[in-house]
């Protein structure tokens, strides 16, 4: 019996694997501008797509991780209008009235099913087409919705189980990614050595950490424009036994206190504890810090920043979703600060 409940879980996360995460960015992309056009999001689906439907609508309208405002959408698959609809004309319409009596132009039409050949779905993303709405479809990878869409999520998988596990989870991810698109916080990340402070190899004194100057000023200016200032910093020395993690909480106790002088703000530190062998996932440019970050904070990444002096800065900045800028002898970390505030980057 374990092994088969250990073959559907394989199964499961196989599939789901597969999904083109780009193509969950693209939809994410698509609702994030719908809501702050104010338009709505209508879901539909039968069956188990139904409930998934629902589902999805409430975590629009309700919250799915942060608490915000509600962000507009309706399910079309309540029973009331889709059985009196199916009475009354007929089960191939019941999605298309509604679409009929409440899409607008430039409204998203989400439309789920299994098979990619629902006819009453059809039926309404039609309407939705005539309505100058977007149309998205939650589909396996047969029939023709997938095809008639503008943005089509397809689930690698010919078992329905398969299609179903993945669609909802593709679903919950774009929950996340929509509502921090609308409501999530902006951010400047910033590298520590030589990005704001002078790099001294395996610093391990609170008085060799010294700030650039203006450092502190520009970070202040990012507080006020409303931004949050997370750094970001690889710290190798406590693997290596060059300092200790009380010894690193000093040195960052002394940078926060030496920044908030000049009326300036840090609002979190993360650092990377491990040795380069280690092969970590934290150590830049692997993302784990950043993923921490945007997860507690709730960021929106694509209206976010990242400032270091590195190679491996920017592909950090750039994995989570952020512009980076790279610092350098020419473009200071001021200069940077300006690019940001000007938004000529």
């Amino acid at each position: 019996m374990i092994d088969l409940i250990t073959d559907e879980l394989k199964k499961s996360a196989e599939t789901i694997s597969k999904i083109d995460e780009k193509m969950i960015e693209e939809i994410a992309d698509v609702l994030v501008r719908t809501i702050k056009n104010g338009n709505q999001v209508l879901f539909m689906g039968n069956g188990g797509s139904s409930a998934d439907a629902q589902h999805l609508a409430a975590e629009f309208t309700g919250r799915y991780l942060m608490e915000r405002d509600p962000m507009p959408a309706i399910c079309l698959s309540n029973i009331a209008p889709v059985t009196a609809i199916g009475n009354d004309y007929s089960f191939d319409v019941v999605f298309k009235r509604q679409v009929e009596a409440y899409a607008r132009k430039g409204d998203a039409v989400i439309c789920i099913s299994t098979s990619g050949n629902s006819k009453n779905v059809i039926e309404a993303m039609n309407a939705a087409k005539e309505k100058g709405a977007v149309t998205i479809t939650f589909t396996g990878p047969g029939g023709v919705m997938k095809d008639m869409a503008d943005h089509a999520l397809i689930i690698p998988s010919k078992e329905t189980p398969r299609i179903q596990e993945g669609y909802l989870v593709a679903g919950h991810i774009i929950c996340g990614l929509t509502e921090r698109g609308v409501f999530g916080k902006k951010a400047v990340f910033i590298d520590r050595d030589d990005t704001i402070a002078k790099d001294v190899p395996y610093c391990s004194r609170p008085e060799d950490l010294v700030l650039f100057e203006g450092a502190p000023s520009s970070i202040a200016r990012l507080n006020k424009a409303g931004y949050l200032v997370i750094v970001i910093t690889n710290q190798s020395g406590i693997a290596r036994g060059k300092f200790t993690e009380d010894d690193l909480e000093k040195i960052n106790k002394k940078m926060i206190a030496d920044i908030e002088k000049e009326g300036g703000r840090i609002d979190d530190i993360f650092y990377c504890p491990h040795h380069p062998d280690e092969k970590c996932g934290c150590r830049k440019p692997e993302t784990g810090m950043g993923i921490a970050a945007v997860t507690r904070h709730k960021i929106n990444t694509k209206a976010s920043f990242m400032i270091g002096n590195t190679d491996a800065d920017v592909k950090f900045g750039e994995a989570i979703g952020c512009t980076s800028i790279k610092v350098t002898e020419k473009l200071t970390f001021g200069a940077a600060v300006d690019k940001i505030l000007k938004g000529s980057f």
